[in-house]
């Protein structure tokens, strides 16, 4: 049987899931075709754009290695064993997860060796998708017909979005850590009054609270840092609450995205509970946080069942706003003076909720949640920003299942592709 990971690695840029290429199959030959028949030229350029006849024929001696019961068909286990072979490039993370999608989104089902070809060909030459529904014969998915949820080669489809998604938050590299503060321009009307409507929050809390007058201090960074982080968690769990109810009532898939929201919101959470291990707020800090919830969450309900397109958006800038905060705090933490309270701050022991949920290591410091933070939250502000304007019946963009097996096709295909060529360089 296939376990559930519990590591989940760090996702590829928003980016590449945005404009990612899902791939149709081609028409190639079956596994057990001899590779050096004739080809037609329908076929011959396939080869020609994609697998040529010799890594097809290492390809398939590949697949038939792991064909166990020699079915010539390929499972979520004998998967788990081919790409076991190729450790160096595949991690035992990924592995797991892409073994548990396949194995999810096949049904526990099998696929023959020769679509396993047609797959990694199209992957190969980076085809686009023809697409289709995911119902039985005979029958139309209105899903489908939208072209919201489309097949994958492989004839997986994307049944694991809605109860999969992986943990992005955490395991950061110092790579990862290196935030920029970047700005998504207003193009519509909509996104210019969301940019509007968050910088006159930010002026109005910054002025109210002095952020910007007089020295930063730890406990002017913790008060603030605990006030916003006890809002910041409303919208994705908002987001999530509405979704779901529409999953219900309208007896539909949602696409995946209301597992995202509710892992944000829960970072969200997180951050909260890293910061009041490190300050116990009073009764009436404690009562201005719940007037706060209870006049943001209705904004935000309200808002968000008119236009939820608007509420992403806004998020966006609301999180380009923390990250600033939280650059300026590093910021503060490196400039300050040996001996002064912020230098003394910063060295201090992160808690020890924070050194397990962003594995910090056992030296983890306050400076290091600061900055784990801030990549969070730039993570959820490039996020809101994708996600505003997908429509509603989309599978998640920034968690696809095909587009999750389409790197796997392409990381397996420049591998092998590697290791013939040493061999024949050999």
């Amino acid at each position: 049987s296939i376990s559930k990971s519990h590591y989940y690695p760090k996702q590829p840029p928003i980016q590449q899931f945005l404009h990612h290429s899902f791939h149709a199959s081609s028409s190639l030959l079956q596994s057990d075709a001899p590779v050096n028949n004739v080809k037609s030229e329908e076929e011959e350029v396939v080869v020609n754009g994609g697998i040529s006849p010799s890594l097809r024929a290492a390809i398939i001696a590949d697949l038939k290695s792991v064909d166990f019961d020699g079915n010539g068909r390929i499972d979520a286990d004998e998967l788990q064993a081919l790409l076991g072979k190729y450790n160096d490039t595949f991690s035992e993370g990924e592995i797991l997860e892409l073994t548990e999608i396949f194995y999810t989104s096949t049904g526990a089902a099998s696929v023959e060796i020769y679509r396993f070809m047609e797959a990694l060909d199209a992957a190969a030459s980076d085809k686009s998708t023809s697409g289709g529904g995911e119902t039985a014969d005979g029958e139309v998915s209105p899903l489908a017909v939208k072209g919201a949820f489309k097949t994958h080669p492989l004839g997986i489809g994307t049944c694991a979005s809605e109860y999969m998604f992986t943990k992005t938050h955490g395991k950061y590299t110092e790579e990862d850590l290196n935030i920029e503060a970047t700005h998504v321009p207003p193009v519509t009307f909509s996104d210019k009054t969301a940019l509007f409507a968050v910088k006159c929050v930010r002026f109005v809390f910054d002025t109210a609270t002095l952020w910007n007058f007089g020295s930063v201090t730890k406990n002017k960074i913790l008060y603030r840092a605990i006030f916003l982080e006890t809002i910041a968690a409303i919208p994705g769990m908002v987001a999530a609450i509405i979704r779901h109810f529409r999953s219900l009532r309208n007896m539909s898939r949602d696409g995946g995205m209301l597992n995202m929201f509710i892992e944000e919101a829960n970072n969200e959470r997180m951050h909260l509970l890293t910061f009041i291990r490190m300050k116990e707020p009073g009764y009436l800090f404690r009562a201005a946080v719940i007037g706060s919830q209870f006049g943001f969450g209705t904004f935000f309900l309200t808002a968000y069942i008119i236009n939820p397109n608007w509420c992403h958006r806004f998020i966006g800038y609301i999180e380009e706003e923390a990250v600033h905060t939280y650059t300026k705090i590093l910021k503060e933490f490196d400039n300050a003076e040996e001996g002064s309270e912020l230098y003394m701050w910063k060295e201090e022991d992160a808690p020890k909720i924070a050194k397990g949920y962003w594995h910090l290591g056992e030296y983890g410091n306050v400076h290091d949640v600061m900055k784990a933070v801030r990549a969070d939250e730039a993570e959820h502000r490039d996020v809101n920003h994708a996600v505003s304007g997908v429509p509603d019946d989309a599978v998640n963009p920034l968690y696809d299942p095909r587009a999750k097996l389409d790197g796997m096709l392409r990381k397996y295909v420049n591998d092998i592709m590697k290791k013939e060529a040493s061999k024949q360089a050999a």
